[in-house]
């Protein structure tokens, strides 16, 4: 088995600005697995916040023996082996001129309503944002700091028909979060995301949580759901954090067993890096797969977004 790994750069439509940071562009890393005259790919998107860097995920890919049931035990859950699962996959399904999920044993993906992330800004700029794209049945805001306050009423006012979820990306603490809570129930938010820092987020099992709080980074894998109990209502699965398309499904379905709801979520990459998760994504409390949406620039043969939401990958771009 030849693998192979390309840095891509993806403009963004405008700048993306979470609690976080902000950028302009996504840099990914597209992985390529070559054998019996049959080529897979994926993509994943290497995250600073959980150490990783470009050259890092390289490295890690390059390491990679080839035997994919070592894979788990040769890479730890995240980009790396994230990337190369959902090549194996898609070189599997190439190999045996099948679709992936048939390979699963899944029915056909069907499309499935995604979220459109506000990027964080000003309240009157995030109104702008939320008047814009108000016909869209279900919005995320990115929030995180002091004066979120003004901002879930300029949104809300942008866009007052619209279902709402927030994402604070760890930037509350629970003095915030308690004060803010009745508010997001007050104006029709159905879920907050990661309100807290992970490892710092105890306090979610002793204060009153109104609305279904959702673990972004404090859920990575399987291994992430103990340390969830009496905290979390929601687990948000990404394949960049799970370590590709076989261990988000394994996590969907204990989480799910263990009560949990589900949302499937993704980093800023192309089509290629949601194609995997339309799969994940079937059935679930929420979607939230609009990486390509917020580009200005996507792979050749993207997936299909309309009115009935994100569709299923075609077999030019992977499965």
């Amino acid at each position: 088995m030849k693998i192979s790994v390309t840095r891509d750069v993806f403009p963004l439509a405008q700048v993306f600005t979470i609690s976080r940071g902000s950028r302009s562009e996504a840099q990914v890393l597209t992985v390529h697995v070559e054998q019996g005259g049959h080529t897979g790919w994926g993509e994943c998107v290497p995250y600073a916040r959980y150490g990783e860097t470009l050259e890092s995920v390289t490295d890690q890919v390059l390491s990679f023996s080839g035997q994919w049931d070592d894979l788990p035990n040769e890479l730890p859950a995240g980009a790396a082996r994230n990337a190369i699962d959902c090549a194996l996959w898609d070189l599997a399904a190439k190999t045996a001129g099948k679709r992936v999920w048939d390979l699963l044993d899944l029915p056909a993906p069907q499309p499935e309503i995604t979220a459109f992330t506000l990027s964080l800004d000003t309240p009157e700029k995030m109104q702008q944002q939320a008047a814009t794209n108000a016909h869209r049945p279900l919005l995320k805001i990115k929030l995180g700091t002091a004066e979120d306050m003004a901002r879930l009423e300029a949104v809300r006012r942008g866009a007052p028909s619209a279902r709402i979820i927030v994402d604070a990306n760890e930037g509350w603490d629970a003095d915030v979060y308690s004060d803010l809570a009745p508010h997001l129930v007050r104006l029709g938010v159905e879920l907050v995301e990661q309100p807290l820092p992970a490892g710092a987020d105890d306090m979610l099992a002793e204060i009153e949580r109104p609305l279904p709080v959702c673990a972004d980074e404090s859920c990575h894998d399987r291994a992430s759901l103990p340390s969830l109990v009496g905290k979390y209502d929601y687990v948000n699965i990404k394949l960049d954090k799970t370590g590709g398309l076989t261990e988000a499904l394994a996590l969907k379905s204990q989480a799910q067993a263990q009560g949990y709801g589900v949302m499937v979520g993704c980093m800023v990459g192309s089509s290629l890096a949601m194609a995997p998760a339309t799969l994940l994504a079937q059935g679930v409390g929420f979607t939230d797969l609009d990486g390509p949406l917020l580009l200005a620039q996507d792979r050749s043969e993207p997936l299909i977004f309309d009115e009935t939401g994100v569709h299923a990958p075609s077999a030019g771009l992977w499965g």
